[in-house]
């Protein structure tokens, strides 16, 4: 199926979440294709500007997930995530990403919306999709603090500057949590979905419980991102193949277990923001 732009996924998703997951390996790739077509909803495969560094560059893993994601019967979209670098941004709209993420919230508010505009116009002038992130979704510490919490004006502001397709929040999720304790703020979840008219975006999904993020659809996130859970999952998968073969010295022999837990796992989560209830999702 040919690869649909961000916008339209988004459509397909309504009124659900529409799950975005990161991509390390070819493995996580052909899992999420497989959970999307399992559960006939739309996801988006993302690549992160860390595993292209771990990969030591886009290209390869980048045209397996364009790839994989032409190939599949289910509603795909290739997107590069937390990119800092302007000149990988790039890179991966020659390369035919459709959609990235600028990510300068580590900057100070100024310079985050000169650089976030100045990259959204590059983008839209070639139909990018493009998303960025306004607060901190960092260590517990920060991320917990009220402090870095996005304020609901500031957003629309920032939202109005730069142009920016869809925005990610920070309203109480954690990256790389390895237990699912994070608390969403659901008021001022509330609070930025009626200050702006673009999508809002979840980082750190991993951390937080089913009941949550289905509380966070329902109060008006969009798109949901995870990358630990998955990673979790294959690693479960995984230990537990080796333990049972312990001389297994053929990659295949745990790859593939570990790509079905991540298949599980994805499949799990999109059926959980499939709709805006607190309906019941069996594991």
């Amino acid at each position: 199926m040919p690869l649909r732009p961000v916008p339209r996924l988004i459509e397909l998703a309504g009124p659900g979440g529409l799950g975005a997951f990161n991509v390390i390996t070819l493995e996580h790739a052909e899992a999420i294709a497989a959970a999307a077509e399992a559960t006939e909803r739309p996801a988006i495969l993302q690549i992160s500007e860390n595993t292209v560094k771990y990969h030591g560059g886009l290209k390869p893993l980048g045209r397996a997930c364009l790839a994989i994601a032409e190939d599949s019967t289910a509603d795909l979209a290739v997107h590069l995530d937390h990119a800092t670098d302007t000149a990988l941004i790039r890179e991966a709209v020659e390369l035919g990403l459709g959609s990235v993420m600028y990510d300068g919230a580590a900057l100070e508010y100024g310079e985050n919306v000169a650089a976030t505009a100045e990259i959204t116009r590059w983008c839209h002038a070639r139909e990018v999709f493009v998303e960025a992130e306004l607060g901190e979704v960092g260590g517990k510490d920060g991320a917990h603090a009220p402090g870095v919490r996005t304020d609901p004006d500031e957003a629309a502001a920032f939202a109005a500057a730069t142009d920016v397709d869809a925005l990610a929040v920070a309203v109480g999720s954690v990256h790389a949590m390895q237990t699912r304790a994070a608390q969403l703020d659901e008021e001022l979840i509330t609070r930025l979905a009626a200050a702006l008219d673009i999508p809002l975006v979840l980082h750190g999904s991993s951390g937080v419980p089913d009941e949550g993020l289905r509380a966070a659809v329902r109060h008006g996130m969009v798109k949901i991102n995870y990358g630990t859970r998955l990673n979790i999952a294959l690693t479960e998968a995984v230990r537990i193949a080796l333990a049972a073969a312990p001389g297994a010295s053929d990659p295949r022999k745990y790859l593939g277990p570990g790509r079905f837990g991540i298949q599980r796992d994805v499949e799990h989560h999109l059926r959980v923001i499939a709709a805006r209830t607190l309906r019941a999702v069996p594991n």
